[in-house]
């Protein structure tokens, strides 16, 4: 990982019992200048309340203590998790006619961090919210994306997009000394020498994007394994994304904070934490082109990702279990038996399989793999941890400066920002919207900002999220309907200075004979288009070697 960041995994327990008083005096110091804001007395007491997967169902894996299977059947592939990885495996099996597949997800609801939600107002992302266009090597996406109509078509090979699903303009604004302003670089304040700097960061990117290594490969590509393997190229993981700016002689304030932004826009990190080909990966990579529309657009829609996940288990809903604890995956002769527990029947299930894609988080794999399948490795990988809040408000938000956008971030605050549910809505005269706000919780090491946010309350967020907002909109509290809370405990995988392109990574690819390991976890970079590769090279491979 990260030179700046030590990782949950790599704690002793020594080293551990040394740092923890430490931290937690740092945290009760930050907890006691917190608390008179958000006091019994002075905290706003708002609708809502804290949603997500159920933290205690998942520890249960750790604990043990299932009761013995009492129902038995025999399959030839589980696909265990639901999320975007696990789909997608479902997706490409079915459409090659191995339909003989069972997806066992955790939660009430497929889709990982790509769930969304509905209320009276608009559908919403819990997550992931968007795509860029798919550049040459994303062959996968766009098969999807013209099986489910995104792609309508192509003119001079390019693929015409379905107008709906094109973000709408204006784009992206950023609030900057007291006013809003287009883009999210705040050229306003910004010297001659800061707007230089950023023009060489630019043209720099540019230069990157369209670089190819000596083995024809593109320099970065998504997926990212269809990158060059050029040296200098993969060096660039040895280092920081901050390293490799003072480098370059980049020491602009204002671009220095547009790229610590992206890079926790992205990998929920600062720029101090994720390694320079990452956050040059932010950049470069995103190379995809259509017909219709500029390379700078992205896909979305109100319910972000979550749209893709109901159309893509449209497709098998038959095929998915949900609040199926996966607990137990041994091997029995030739073939696996895989135990699940079923959370409301409260019974447990085992079922015989020639095949196992695992599409559950790495870090699971430890708790459920018997040492009869083989030696599990057991990566070392930092997951961030994330606070997801949807804000109704009954009237849209205002303040000076350029309009409403889809995407609106503060240059002052810690937070991502927030985007518009109904911003792609043609009921342009509605005032009522939600607003998706995201918050990377990376101040502490990820062990301790998991305890905390497992310890603060729908009070504690609410109060968090409205103090912010009203520093971007004065007078926004009093139009807030109700506020909705999501902790993502382990969020994404974080790409730290060495780990892409490591062996520890290349050990997380590996098969366990018929099992195969399927999440953006391998990829080491938490966004559709990894997860989505890694379900289908699963799939390919149950195609070729377990049928």
């Amino acid at each position: 990982m990260s030179t700046n960041l030590p990782q949950q995994s790599r704690f002793s327990r020594r080293v551990f019992m040394k740092i923890i008083p430490l931290a937690l005096l740092g945290i009760f110091s930050v907890g006691f200048g917190l608390s008179k804001l958000f006091s019994p007395k002075l905290a706003k007491k708002f609708k809502g309340k804290i949603k997500g997967a159920n933290a205690k169902i998942g520890h249960m894996m750790r604990m043990g203590n299932f009761p013995l299977a009492t129902e038995f059947e025999s399959l030839d592939t589980i696909i265990v998790g639901g999320g975007m990885s696990g789909l997608s495996a479902g997706w490409w099996l079915q459409k090659h006619n191995h339909t003989n597949f069972l997806v066992l997800e955790l939660d009430q609801k497929v889709g990982g961090n790509s769930q969304s939600d509905e209320n009276e107002v608009s559908t919403y992302p819990w997550g992931a919210h968007y795509i860029p266009l798919p550049g040459p090597e994303a062959i996968y996406v766009r098969e999807l994306f013209e099986e489910l109509g995104v792609i309508k078509g192509y003119k001079e090979k390019l693929p015409i997009y379905d107008e709906f699903y094109l973000c709408s303009d204006p784009n992206e604004r950023i609030y900057f000394q007291g006013k809003w302003h287009a883009g999210l670089f705040p050229e306003s304040g910004a010297s001659s020498e800061d707007i230089q700097q950023h023009n060489e960061f630019l043209a720099f990117m540019k230069e990157m994007s369209l670089r190819k290594g000596r083995d024809g490969k593109r320099a970065m590509a998504i997926p990212i394994d269809l990158s060059s393997e050029d040296e200098d190229i993969r060096k660039l993981d040895l280092m920081s994304m901050s390293d490799f700016m003072k480098e370059k002689g980049w020491s602009s304030k204002f671009l220095l904070w547009y790229v610590n932004y992206c890079c926790r826009d992205d990998y929920g990190q600062t720029a101090e934490q994720v390694s320079a080909w990452s956050g040059i990966h932010y950049f470069a990579a995103r190379s995809g082109k259509a017909a219709n529309s500029g390379n700078e657009t992205v896909l979305t829609w109100p319910e972000g990702n979550g749209w893709l996940v109901q159309k893509i288990q449209e497709k098998f809903p038959e095929k998915i279990r949900k609040n199926a604890l996966v607990h137990k995956i041994e091997k029995k002769d030739d073939q696996f038996m895989v135990t699940y527990f079923d959370v409301d029947q409260k019974i447990s299930y085992a079922i015989r399989a020639r095949n196992v894609i695992y599409a559950a988080p790495r870090f699971t794999a430890k708790y459920i793999i018997d040492k009869s399948v083989g030696k599990i490795h057991d990566p070392k990988i930092n997951y961030v941890p994330w606070m997801v809040a949807n804000i109704t408000v009954n009237q849209k938000p205002e303040g000076a400066g350029e309009d409403l956008a889809w995407d609106n971030v503060s240059y002052y605050s810690k937070s991502l920002g927030y985007i518009v549910s109904t911003h792609q809505t043609l009921k342009t005269l509605r005032q009522e919207t939600v607003l998706t706000y995201y918050l990377p919780l990376n101040d502490h090491a990820p062990i301790i900002e998991r305890r905390l946010a497992l310890e603060r309350d729908h009070t504690y967020w609410a109060n968090l999220v409205s103090e912010d907002l009203e520093k971007m909109h004065p007078g926004i509290k009093e139009t807030i309907m109700s506020i909705d809370v999501w902790v993502w405990g382990h969020g994404m995988v974080g790409p730290g200075v060495n780990f892409l392109w490591s062996p520890e990574r290349a050990k997380m690819l590996e098969s366990m004979g018929n099992l195969y390991f399927a999440h953006s976890d391998m990829s080491g970079i938490s966004i559709f288009e990894e997860a989505q590769y890694r379900g289908v090279m699963a799939a390919k491979k149950v195609l070729e070697f377990g049928v």
